[in-house]
């Protein structure tokens, strides 16, 4: 079976990627460019597939265990660890800073690539949420693009300008699109999530994981918290008060997840522009890893000041 069957909606991307398969044309490094939850990792997966060919080895890249494929998630630092996301989770960790491609992670890149293929024709490293690494990270890993060896690097961001320009101008573009409601709505049947709301399709824009991330932390808030962000505080101690309990109950994925949910919120029930727009810089602000109480703190009063 072909591997990128799997992967609904992203023909260009996999149109592109077939063909340097045929013609064996495989770049040093691609750029896989579009929002999360869209099937840009499972394209990944299913091209390293049909890199190694043989059923046996397809399996074990699946499961993250084939020797010739190396997968760099962001991290949290906790005691000299790294740890990912959901081994943070797991561990039971709050982290108030989203996590990060580190320059530890980008030298064991280079370890990696040191030592030729096992049992492929080359080595494929996968790079998620690339967007996220530090510069000292981002020039560790231009040295690795110009001199990849039997490699390929696959790059994974939400678009070309989340990156260092030189890191893009090394990277063959692979461009993904958003999905359609009916795109989402045939993946979340494939995997047994047929009853997800509406309402979790709509604020995911065309994201399958978003939509199904959603409806996880729309579970999780706290409804009384939730309730005060919908309606928006009506004086500037209750703006305050607010931005305090989001930032003391929330971890910063929440919060961002938050703060996209209201925007979708406002938009739906009352179109406020400008409380729109400072939700948007909440979000940079936040990804920025200024502190989440002087962010909300500062966006709440402003859409207090605007009403």
């Amino acid at each position: 079976m072909d591997a990128f069957s799997v992967v609904v909606g992203q023909g260009q991307a996999i149109e592109l990627l077939r063909s340097a398969l045929k013609q064996d044309r495989v770049a040093p490094a691609y750029l896989f460019a579009g929002i999360a939850g869209i099937g840009r990792s499972l394209t990944a997966q299913a091209f390293a597939e049909m890199l190694v060919r043989d059923n046996k080895s397809q399996q074990r890249v699946r499961d993250r265990n084939h020797p010739d494929v190396l997968w760099v998630e962001p991290t949290y630092t906790e005691k000299g660890k790294l740890l990912t996301a959901k081994e943070a989770e797991a561990a039971g960790l709050k982290r108030r800073a989203a996590p990060q491609v580190r320059l530890e992670q980008i030298r064991a890149i280079g370890e990696f690539l040191s030592h030729p293929p096992l049992e492929s024709l080359r080595s494929l490293v996968i790079i998620t949420e690339a967007q996220t690494m530090a510069e000292s990270a981002a020039n560790g890993l231009l040295k690795t693009l110009e001199e990849p060896g039997q490699a390929t690097i696959i790059l994974i961001a939400p678009d070309s300008s989340s990156l260092l320009p030189t890191l893009v101008s090394r990277c063959q573009r692979i461009p993904f699109s958003r999905l359609s409601a009916e795109q989402i709505k045939q993946v979340l049947a494939k995997n047994q999530l047929a009853d997800l709301p509406d309402e979790m399709i709509s604020i995911s824009q065309g994201s399958v994981g978003d939509s199904i991330a959603a409806f996880e932390q729309f579970q999780k808030l706290p409804p009384e918290l939730l309730k005060s962000a919908q309606q928006l505080p009506n004086n500037p101690k209750a703006a305050l008060s607010l931005a305090r309990q989001i930032a003391k109950e929330l971890d910063v994925e929440s919060q961002l997840w938050l703060a996209d949910y209201l925007q979708n919120f406002y938009w739906r029930s009352n179109g406020f522009m400008r409380s729109i727009e400072c939700l948007e810089q909440v979000k940079k602000q936040l990804q920025g890893y200024i502190q989440p109480r002087l962010v909300w703190e500062v966006a709440f009063l402003q859409m207090l000041s605007s009403k």
